[in-house]
């Protein structure tokens, strides 16, 4: 029997009261049961129990990171964890210290950490047959393409197996620019699409470009449409329980999303050569970027827009599939349009390397004009534990579940941010969330990295793991497994109000002694 909580248990836990108004407990986690003094919560019982840890020693690890692999991998916290063991929404350390992942290894871990029906398809797998590559026939992948274009409405139905989300994202643009014999092709800024050559210069943030010449040949970036950070935003721009806190003057439809399009209008008249567009790619909700929600409608005039200009439009699921934001299997069904061409990774193989690029037959027979092969994509192992991941999100009910508990938690979090200025947006759909910090709620100034990173250590030591996102890495992240319960979100609001009253105490400010924060 799995320790893990599914939905009828979830159904249980929800009535659970998540005012703390007036509360002044604090939290224990076994964890770090010696961070804190006072009496605290517990973390949520788990009877799994890893073997105990017999590799390499903390010190010895750390000297062959530092000696023999390259500075880009950099590890998060003061004193980087060693990461043992793994069980559904539970990760373990070298000295058995158990954690709450709420960043699901970069939102890749969408059933659960060794998950045992995906272990068992994997290991029933392994030991038939390992590798072909497709100049031979297996029955893997035919079966498993089968069951991943079902998932799609439309004519979405020739699929392209890789091994990563910027393979993904680099095949599409290949694709685009082939089956439209256009060459430019438009992103958002603030966006993540993959950091091959081809795909850094897709992707719109300073910090993940390298001063290479050509990484923007044919790519162009426009305004990114946040109506939390950007210029134009209202209190009922996203699809999403939580809404910004700026005003709104809307009486029909969105004025930002109005505005928003105007711009991307602008850039299509004055800097594009008319009706000669390849693509448009966008994220369903910005990743990398935060947990960026579009205004309502904007995805899908945007579409008809590209459309318009010669060009594809290109989803980008790689975090937002597979049940991630709830309501839909997909992100982009929650905008509203069909994409021509689907990215996905990330989720699709519960962190086995596997992606796929889904869309039209009449889109894909570009791929015929030369000879293009991918060595590993869709291999007998990858097929075998994608079909396995679709088998537990339908049988668990995970997507209801993602829908549920998310909603549940994004609730939790509003209540969290009525109490604590720091926190300037709560947003999200789903398991997909995000906490943006800041100095100054009035002006969204991000709050400086240094609280920022004190907050984000607090957690780690209290027993829950979160991400950064957005620019300035202000915005906490919270993908977990789509198997979290609400006994967890009740475990994760704790450790945020003990963090957050922790970092008061230490680094005091004017507006955080306000009544209403404490």
């Amino acid at each position: 029997m799995m320790s893990t909580c599914l939905l009828a248990q979830t159904r249980r836990v929800l009535p659970r009261s998540l005012d703390r108004s007036s509360s002044s407990s604090s939290l224990q986690s076994k964890a770090a049961p010696t961070m804190i003094s006072q009496k605290q919560s517990e973390m949520p019982d788990c009877d799994h129990r890893p073997v105990a840890y017999k590799g390499s020693s903390y010190e010895q690890i750390l000297k062959t990171r530092r000696n023999h692999l390259t500075p880009n991998l950099l590890a998060h916290f003061k004193k980087p964890l060693v990461i043992h063991a793994g069980h559904m929404q539970w990760l373990y350390d070298h000295e058995g210290r158990r954690y709450l992942d709420m960043f699901g290894g970069i939102v890749t871990v969408s059933v659960g950490h060794c998950h045992p029906k995906v272990n068992q398809a994997l290991s029933e797998q392994t030991a038939k047959l390992w590798h072909t590559t497709n100049i031979y026939m297996h029955p893997k992948i035919h079966e498993y393409a089968e069951r991943l274009v079902a998932k799609f409405p439309g004519n979405l139905k020739s699929v392209c197996f890789v091994n990563s989300g910027s393979e993904a994202n680099d095949l599409a643009m290949l694709m685009a620019r082939l089956h439209t014999g256009n060459q430019d092709i438009l992103s958002l800024r603030n966006c993540y699409h993959g950091m091959s050559p081809y795909t850094m210069g897709l992707t719109a943030h300073s910090t993940w470009r390298f001063p290479l010449p050509g990484v923007n040949n044919g790519l162009v970036h426009v305004m990114n449409p946040d109506p939390y950070q950007g210029i134009w935003g209202g209190s009922n721009c996203r699809d999403s329980p939580v809404q910004t806190n700026r005003d709104c003057q809307c009486a029909v439809g969105c004025q930002a999303s109005d505005a928003y399009y105007n711009e991307l209008e602008e850039t299509f008249k004055y800097s594009l050569p008319r009706g000669k567009v390849a693509a448009m790619f966008a994220e369903s909700i910005q990743g990398v970027g935060g947990t960026v929600q579009f205004p309502k409608g904007y995805l899908k005039r945007a579409a008809a827009l590209v459309r318009a200009n010669g060009g594809l439009f290109v989803a980008d699921e790689v975090q937002t599939g597979f049940g991630r934001t709830g309501e839909h299997f997909w992100g982009f069904e929650g905008h509203d349009y069909l994409p021509d061409i689907v990215t996905m990774a990330k989720g699709i193989g519960n962190g086995f390397p596997l992606a796929a690029v889904v869309t039209t037959p009449e889109i894909a027979a570009s791929l015929g004009q030369a000879l293009h092969f991918n060595t590993y994509g869709g291999n007998p192992m990858a097929s075998a534990v994608g079909i396995a991941v679709l088998d537990v999100i339908e049988e668990e009910q995970l997507q209801r579940n993602s829908l549920e508990v998310g909603t549940y938690f994004l609730t939790g979090l509003a209540k969290l941010q009525q109490r604590f200025e720091i926190i300037g947006d709560v947003r999200g759909k789903g398991l997909m969330i995000g906490v943006e910090l800041v100095g100054n709620r009035e002006k969204r100034t991000p709050l400086a990295t240094p609280h920022v990173l004190d907050i984000w250590e607090k957690c780690k030591d209290l027993g829950v793991l979160f991400g950064r996102g957005g620019l300035h890495g202000n915005v906490l992240s919270m993908r977990p497994p789509l198997c979290l319960c609400a006994e967890d979100v009740e475990f994760t609001l704790e450790t945020l109000e003990e963090a957050f009253k922790f970092h008061m105490g230490k680094t005091p400010r004017n507006w955080r002694n306000s009544p209403r924060m404490m």
